[in-house]
Order: structure tokens, then C-alpha cells, then sequence
């Protein structure tokens, strides 16, 4: 669906634009106490492995700043600086994911390079060419105006910095189909119920993978947005892709 439109998708539902910031923050409110289990829920525990395959294409290093979008309770940006990465900016448009990952910084003694922000992706509060990496993990899917947050983070990027977005995008091998289905309408669901309490966020949460633009829209999107050398990297079959891109 274009991001011109008046309505979006939350999920299989069609909202008004204006109402779906709201509804998201809303179920990001719910899980936020139990967001690193979903991750573990959503992919069974491989997203793990992914995450560790996007630090190492982000490359850290210690004159490199890294600008975390949508960070959540914080995986990317800890592993950034474990990994000897420079300064890193950590940013949320939920206050609730955000406690959750001071929390965890606080209890792995990551303190120095490490600063938080409540932001929104689409409109930052941030200086033009300000950082050598933007990445966002998992996060884009769930943002309204998608096309604003690339646009955002070609801004803040320096020329010569480049951009990742890792997320889950369309499935690839067709014998995975049936199998990922299952998983994602049947059974997801009754787990967030039995975990979390909370069915009907995790089935938002499920929907709206399926509602992301795949593979080659989003790369579309990425150089409608200014980037140049888009390139794609599936993970899984096509269950999850990284998608990156740079500012020349």
C-alpha cells in the first residue's frame, strides 16, 4: 500500500494513518516485559543468528557511531559496542522497550558510548550526516510511513556511511510455506496468550510480516529514498532478508 494514502495496515486491517502509531505503541506497551521471548517465539530462537550476521556486516569499529532505530530493548546496540563499535544512539519511538533496555544495559555493565533516545523513526531529532550506520532490526515493518524512515536515515547518515534493515520478508522455498504458515496463525497466537496473556498482539505481530513489502519492493524503496548499491541478503530461506544500502 502506498504511504500517500489516508488508511494503512495494522495487521489484515486497513486504519486510518493517524490511529496506527497508537495502536502499535500499544502492543509494544504489552510485550515490552517479554519482547526478547516473542523474538525467541516469532523465529525460534534464530533470530539470534541473524542478529549476529547484521552486526558483522555493520562492521564496528571504534571510529564508527551507529544510530540503532527502533532498537527496542537493545541486542543491536549492545552487540555493536561488545563488538568494538564507537558511540551508538539507541532510539525508540516506546518509552516501555527503552526502560527494558537501560535495564539491560545497566545489568551487563554497558554504560560508556551507549545514549538513549524516544524518538520516531519517520521524523528525527537528529543533525544531517551525523553517523556512520543506521540500522533498524525488525522495526520498519511496524512503522507507518516507511518510505519517511529511509529518507530519515539517508539524512543522518554520513556520505559514505551505509544502512541496514533487517527484517522479517517473504519466504523463498516453497516446502517452508506450509510449515511457516501453521506456525504463524496457529500456533504464535496461543502462545502469546499462554506467555504473555496477550493473543492479539502477537497475531499483529504475525499479520503484519505477512503485510511488509518483500524483498524486491522494499530494495525499490531503498533506492526511491536516495540509497545507492542496494543489496539484499535472504536469511533462512527467505524468512527474514537484510537489506542494506549506502549514502555516496
Amino acid at each position: 500500500m502506498s504511504d500517500n494514502l489516508a488508511t494503512t495496515d495494522f495487521g489484515f486491517r486497513q486504519v486510518s494513518r493517524t490511529a496506527k502509531a497508537g495502536m502499535v505503541r500499544a502492543v509494544f506497551d504489552s510485550v515490552a516485559p517479554r519482547y526478547d521471548l516473542m523474538n525467541d517465539l516469532m523465529s525460534l530462537g534464530v533470530h539470534r543468528v541473524w542478529k549476529r550476521i547484521l552486526l558483522t556486516a555493520l562492521d564496528p569499529r571504534p571510529a564508527r557511531s551507529l544510530l540503532d532505530l527502533a532498537g527496542g530493548t537493545g541486542d543491536i546496540s549492545f552487540g555493536w559496542r561488545r563488538l568494538g563499535g564507537g558511540k551508538v544512539l539507541l532510539s525508540d519511538i516506546n518509552p516501555a522497550m527503552l526502560e527494558v533496555a537501560r535495564d539491560r544495559a545497566l545489568n551487563q555493565g554497558i554504560v560508556g558510548g551507549l545514549d538513549f533516545l524516544v524518538a520516531d523513526a519517520e521524523r528525527l531529532p537528529l543533525p544531517d550526516r551525523a553517523f556512520d550506520r543506521v540500522s533498524i532490526a525488525f522495526g520498519l515493518r511496524n512503522c507507518t510511513d516507511k518510505g519517511a524512515v529511509l529518507r530519515e536515515a539517508r539524512r543522518v547518515l554520513k556520505p559514505g556511511g551505509r544502512f541496514f534493515c533487517l527484517e522479517f520478508s517473504r519466504v523463498r522455498v516453497a516446502a517452508l510455506l506450509p510449515v511457516y504458515d501453521a506456525w504463524s496463525f496457529r500456533v504464535l497466537p496461543r502462545l502469546g496468550q499462554f506467555v504473555a496473556k496477550d493473543a492479539e498482539s502477537y497475531q499483529y505481530l504475525a499479520e503484519s510480516i505477512r503485510t511488509f513489502p518483500d524483498q524486491e519492493r522494499l530494495a525499490g524503496m531503498m533506492r526511491d529514498a536516495g540509497f545507492s548499491r542496494v543489496d539484499v541478503r535472504n536469511l533462512s530461506g527467505g524468512i527474514a532478508a537484510i537489506h542494506s544500502g549506502w549514502r555516496l
